[in-house]
């Protein structure tokens, strides 16, 4: 299979979007008042670059994608990982701040592999749906009704996973509903930019794939 260089590029925006978000997740930020990972300002790219590879090239290539940015981002990990454990230099003193830093707790590494396979697929899946149902139509709905749903299996399967029995119930929800809602509203602003890329890869690409025959397994790699 021959891929344009049009789905490359959205597809290494995609991953590079995903391993970001995950990497400076570590720093905490305030926004508004309301305390958040770092990656929030970048991980929603990675739900709009996926609305596009669905919406245009269709939830087989979308679901590759998907895969491959699991990949991507555990390859990253390990490499991150190994770097820990491998003796410093004697004259480098920088270990701890690496750890505390890049250092990840299994729970947490669980938490986010977990997170990011069932809010993509969800979201990648009823984008794919809602296209046949609306017959192309609406696509702002269709971006924006995936997203809520994907977004918010995303937050959920990862703040619960990560952090409960150490953050109090009435917490553990509104850490889920913070993040489910900024992340909404970041994807739903970016609706005309969602707009004019899948515009212009529809009419420069000459396609509008729609999945009425897909099999939406998540791990049917062959078709």
């Amino acid at each position: 299979m021959r891929f344009s260089k049009y789905f490359i590029v959205i597809t290494a925006l995609f991953i590079t979007a995903l391993i970001t978000a995950n990497i400076i997740s570590v720093k905490l930020i305030d926004l508004f008042g309301f305390f958040l990972p770092a990656g929030v300002i970048i991980f929603p790219v990675s739900y709009i670059f996926g609305d596009i590879l669905t919406e245009v090239y269709g939830y087989r290539l979308a679901r590759l994608v998907i895969w491959l940015g699991f990949l991507c981002n555990l390859l990253a990990v390990i490499a991150i990982g190994l770097a820990q454990v491998l003796p410093a230099a004697p004259f480098w003193s920088e270990q701890t701040a690496y750890e505390a830093i890049l250092g990840y707790t299994p729970r947490l590494l669980l938490a986010s592999f977990a997170a990011y396979l069932v809010g993509e697929f969800a979201n990648a899946y009823l984008l794919a749906r809602l296209k046949i149902a609306t017959q192309g139509r609406w696509l702002w709905l269709r971006t924006i009704s995936s997203t809520l749903v994907g977004q918010a299996l995303d937050s959920l399967v990862f703040i619960t996973i990560a952090f409960i029995g150490i953050i109090p119930s009435p917490g553990l929800l509104n850490a889920i509903i913070t993040q489910w809602l900024f992340k909404s509203a970041y994807e739903a602003l970016a609706t005309p930019i969602t707009y004019a890329v899948t515009n212009f890869l529809k009419r420069i690409e000459g396609i509008d794939t729609y999945d009425h025959n897909t099999n939406f397994n998540p791990v049917a790699f062959g078709d």
